[in-house]
């Protein structure tokens, strides 16, 4: 539907209470989702945040990157498998993951934003070692650890990287791959990364897009707000599970840890970026301490 001018004009003043609000601040994105395989929503990411950056936020990317991983695992025959949501990474599968976030996803958000006047830099955590890792071992109550190969759980973040390009008007696009002790690579979820992130540049804001409208109750309703209590209660009762465990996790750890404000959003709606942050509507949950 055409918008006006005059409409357009309006439009624009009512989001200066939220430029002026978040002028300075950091604003974490987790990428994924539809919004990484549609074209229309690819380009409406990329200039969102260009946008974000040029009135003086300081957004930083955290992408993944699952389907595309599957694809190309597909092509040379192997199957993927999940357990808690996490992906079990043998050697070979962590050559594909490396091949996929490290180049091709990564370069490829990188070349959008820039197309749209950005300055994007793509790094994965092995780039100076920014993101220290370890294997991660799967517990479930009452059984043995679980060993999903090289997948790892964060030991520490340096944020001196990531805040040097911040200072340089640069836009940080962060591939979720951690380096380990002795210099091994390993697959980490890009919900995980794009917390502990958050937390370690105290961030104002952790976005995490999704392909859902954001936490949903039993009936499939919509939570549009969450305190970290309310999420402790629905962890134990069921409500969410599978998939979402690491996302709601990460989100509740973000919240604890003094992330102002967490966000789970629909990335399948147009510019649900700036609906979010610029906007009093917003398109998904928001979650506090």
């Amino acid at each position: 539907m055409a918008i006006d001018a005059a409409d357009k004009a309006n439009i624009l003043a009512e989001a200066l209470p939220y430029i002026r609000q978040f002028t300075g601040k950091t604003i974490v994105i987790k990428y994924g989702g539809n919004a990484m395989t549609d074209d229309a929503l690819k380009e409406g990411f990329a200039k969102d945040v260009v946008l974000l950056k040029l009135v003086g936020m300081n957004p930083v990317v955290v992408h993944g990157g699952g389907p595309q991983i599957n694809d190309l695992l597909a092509r040379v025959g192997k199957q993927g498998e999940f357990i808690q949501g996490m992906r079990v990474t043998d050697a070979e599968t962590m050559e594909v993951v490396e091949m996929v976030l490290g180049g091709l996803v990564n370069k490829e958000i990188v070349s959008l934003i820039n197309k749209h006047g950005g300055k994007a830099v793509g790094v994965t955590g092995k780039d100076g070692h920014f993101i220290r890792a370890r294997k991660l071992f799967l517990k479930a109550e009452g059984e043995e650890a679980i060993d999903i190969g090289q997948v790892g759980e964060i030991e520490s973040i340096d944020p001196s990287l990531v805040s040097l390009l911040d200072s340089q008007d640069f836009i940080p696009v962060v591939a979720p791959i951690g380096v380990g002790m002795d210099g091994e690579a390993y697959n980490i979820n890009a919900d995980l990364v794009a917390g502990k992130l958050a937390e370690t540049l105290k961030a104002e804001k952790l976005v995490l897009m999704t392909n859902t409208p954001g936490v949903l109750d039993k009936s499939g309703q919509l939570l549009t707000g969450l305190t970290a209590q309310r999420i402790d209660e629905l962890f134990a009762d069921g409500t969410i599970s599978g998939g979402m465990l690491p996302k709601i996790s990460s989100a509740l750890d973000a919240a604890k840890s003094g992330v102002n404000t967490v966000h789970i959003i629909d990335g399948r709606v147009k510019h649900a970026l700036l609906l979010e942050i610029l906007t009093a509507a917003g398109v998904g949950t928001m979650i506090r301490a």
